[in-house]
């Protein structure tokens, strides 16, 4: 028997079998998240490489940017009146950026369950974080992607976002599955070729 736990995405609901994740002891929240004892959990999926990246940016923001944008507003201080002074105002704004960032990042962090996709027993399936190889069934092109969250997705890297169309119509489909993915032309089949979790 299959326990089917749920998770949310923004607009789209995925069983948690399908992504590998079965958290003991929880239950769907209906409110975006998971309830574990009580408290609503917002997790963000993030695979190995997109939270190392995340990282060094966090990194290069904090040890890089922050002190480079404080010695810029001392110059521009230094040059008098602040009122009407160009290089301090844009200064600051890029201080604001690079303070919104920061957390921004941290809380990417803070929220993520880190999936190494190489770690996954999917039997097979599509999932969140494996790499799969498609064909058009209307053109014949091969395409490759791996399923990725948001921060990650890069669609010239083949990085797609877990909440885009195309990964949501991939998930927990199988080798030889024909995946339908609405697209602005109408509705496009691609033929699931090869599933990798690398």
């Amino acid at each position: 028997m299959v326990n089917w736990w749920f998770i949310r995405f923004r607009d789209c609901t995925h069983s948690c079998t399908e992504l590998n994740l079965k958290p003991p002891g929880s239950s769907f929240s209906g409110a975006g998240g998971f309830a574990f004892a009580g408290k609503i959990m917002s997790k963000v999926p993030l695979t190995v490489t997109g939270a190392e990246k995340l990282r060094e940016e966090l990194h290069r923001l904090k040890t890089i940017d922050r002190p480079w944008v404080i010695a810029a507003i001392a110059e521009a201080r230094a040059h008098g009146d602040l009122s009407e002074n160009a290089e301090y105002d844009a200064a600051k704004e890029r201080q604001g950026f690079i303070e919104g960032r920061i957390q921004e990042v941290e809380g990417k962090l803070s929220n993520a369950q880190i999936i190494d996709p190489k770690l996954l027993d999917a039997d097979g399936r599509c999932v969140f974080g494996a790499t799969v190889d498609l064909e058009d069934q209307d053109s014949g092109a091969s395409v490759t992607y791996q399923i990725v969250g948001e921060d990650e997705a890069d669609i010239k890297l083949g990085k797609l976002s877990l909440a885009s169309p195309m990964a949501r119509a991939l998930i927990g489909k199988y080798v030889g599955d024909i995946a339908q993915v609405q697209a602005p032309g109408g509705i496009r089949e691609f033929e699931i070729i090869d599933i990798r979790y690398e």
